[in-house]
Formats: structure tokens, C-alpha cells, sequence
């Protein structure tokens, strides 16, 4: 399978090196929200996004630009393709969690879990799955999203905590690490019945490691957890990254259409006029996560 999609972190150095590297190719130049710079050519697109900073690339040709331009010409390594031998536990058997909407003001909390042995690790890498926020693509998460939950032998599970249940929740935890922790939780609890014989497992690094730590306690859930930054970058939560996000985006479109107006993302000044605008201010708990000072 060609590859059509690869992102990587950058040092700022690299950022500037890969930008003379693309004048010099004869990319051509536009400007992208939240991005350094975006260039073009031919059917391959190289953005390079000022958070991280990381680079993505996309489209025809990404695998060579990749092996001959960008590892050599600025990364100075040989990673694609060696995977496995800069990444072993990316191919070890386990679980990878994640989740979409916790920034999010409306809609509900997303969490998603997936589980990886060797051979799904790599048919995820050639397929593109990575961080879902590094997908700027509706209709791509959307066919990623799709691909996964049709894997042979990929044991996935998505729990949706719908605002109404999400508002119960916080006010019983009064913590939203220890909401997301029981969340996690869950999902590898339901992941183990899935996969009884998996043993390991990956979030992305809480805050308080413990509160995790304690949750799978709760639960009696017998499993070496592994916490750490930028987890996405691993196969399994890449793929519960996807599957979380194209939920959650799921649920939002859906309640677009039941309530008739465009329910916005994220945290913004359009969240605030959506409040002010709703029709039925009883119902806010429906659609929105009341802890949130917005609606204070």
C-alpha cells in the first residue's frame, strides 16, 4: 500500500532547513491557519503547523519525498520503513487508548481503544493512522475510521459519554482527570474481553499518573500501563485517536441537524454565541459540558 500520509515532529531549526529545502524543489507557497507555511507541488502537499512543530505531508509521492528529501536533506535519519527497529513496542501486543472532546465546551467526551500485534501495527502505519489531529480532513478521518473497525483481528471499543451522562459524571468525580482516568478505565476493561490475553496498555501521560493507576485498580483490571507523552504516535492510539475523533465529529453533525443549527467545535467566541443563541436553555445539558466557565 503506497503511502499517502506522514507527519513527524520538527526542531525549529528544521523548520527553517526544510522550507529552504522545498524553495529549492520549486514547491509553490500559501499561507494555512495555525501553520508556518503550506507548499505544493504536483499532487503532493507539505504543511509545516506551528504546533509541535510538526511537519505533515500528504498525497502522491509522500513516501519518496519522505526516504529522499525530508529524512536526508533534513532530519538527518532513515526511519520510514525501520519502524520497528527505532520502535519495538510499537509491534508488541497491546491496547492504545484515547480521546476526542475534552477541550470541547458542546458535545460529549470520546473515548476510544484499540489492540495491535505486529502485524496490525504495520498494516496501520502503511494505512496513514496517526494522531487524528494531525488530520485536518473530515472525510479522511471518516475512511481511516472506517478501515480500522474493519481490520481482521483488530479488537477495538468506543465509548461516547453524551453531555447529559457527561454533566452526571463530573458532578459525582468533581475532576476531569478522574472522569477521563475512569473513562480510560473502562475502555480497557471492555478491551480485555475482547483480548483476554493482552497484557499492556498505553495512554497518553496523565497529569497525576496515579489517578489512572488507581482507576484500573477500581476495576480490577490486571495490566502493565504504560503513560506517555505524544502516545499518538504509536499505532494503537493513533488508531483509537481516529476512532474517538470521527465519533465524536459523528455525534456533533448529527446534533447539527436534530437542533437545527451548526453546533461549533473547540472553545471559541462561536461556542459563546451558540449558548446565547440556543433555543432551549433548559436543555443546555444535553448538548453542553456545564462545568465549562462559558457557561458561567
Amino acid at each position: 500500500m503506497a503511502l499517502t500520509t506522514y507527519t513527524k515532529p520538527l526542531g525549529e531549526l528544521d523548520v527553517q532547513t526544510l522550507q529552504s529545502v522545498l524553495q529549492e524543489e520549486g514547491f509553490d507557497f500559501s499561507e494555512k491557519p495555525y501553520a508556518f507555511y503550506s507548499a505544493k507541488k504536483g499532487k503532493l502537499n507539505v504543511t509545516v503547523y506551528e504546533k509541535g512543530p510538526k511537519v505533515l505531508v500528504q498525497g502522491t509521492g509522500t513516501e519518496d519525498f519522505v526516504r529522499f528529501t525530508l529524512e536526508p536533506k533534513v532530519l538527518g535519519t532513515a526511519e520510514l520503513g525501520y519502524e520497528e527497529l527505532h520502535n519495538p513496542d510499537w509491534f508488541e501486543p497491546h491496547f492504545g487508548v484515547d480521546e476526542s472532546g475534552k477541550g470541547d465546551v458542546l458535545g460529549p467526551l470520546v473515548i476510544a481503544g484499540a489492540y495491535t500485534d505486529k502485524d496490525l501495527a504495520h498494516t496501520l502505519l502503511e494505512m496513514g493512522a496517526m494522531d487524528s489531529k494531525a488530520i485536518k480532513s473530515r472525510q479522511k478521518i471518516a475512511e481511516l475510521s472506517a478501515k480500522i473497525k474493519n481490520l481482521d483481528g483488530l479488537k477495538y471499543d468506543v465509548i461516547v459519554l453524551k453531555p447529559e451522562t457527561y454533566n452526571q459524571l463530573y458532578a459525582k468525580f468533581n475532576n476531569l482527570n478522574r472522569l477521563l482516568a475512569w473513562g480510560h478505565a473502562t475502555v480497557y476493561e471492555n478491551l480485555k474481553q475482547k483480548q483476554p490475553d493482552c497484557t499492556v496498555g498505553l495512554s497518553d501521560q496523565f497529569a497525576n499518573a496515579k489517578v489512572l493507576d488507581y482507576a484500573l485498580q477500581q476495576k480490577k483490571i490486571d495490566m502493565k500501563l504504560k503513560q506517555r507523552t505524544k502516545a499518538e504516535s504509536d499505532p494503537a492510539v493513533a488508531a483509537a485517536s481516529i476512532l474517538a475523533r470521527d465519533a465524536f465529529v459523528s455525534w456533533m453533525e448529527n446534533a447539527s441537524d436534530e437542533w437545527g443549527m451548526k453546533v461549533p467545535l473547540g472553545a471559541s467566541s462561536h461556542v459563546n454565541k451558540f449558548i446565547k443563541n440556543f433555543p432551549e436553555p433548559d436543555q443546555m445539558n444535553l448538548i453542553g459540558k456545564l462545568h465549562f466557565k462559558n457557561f458561567n
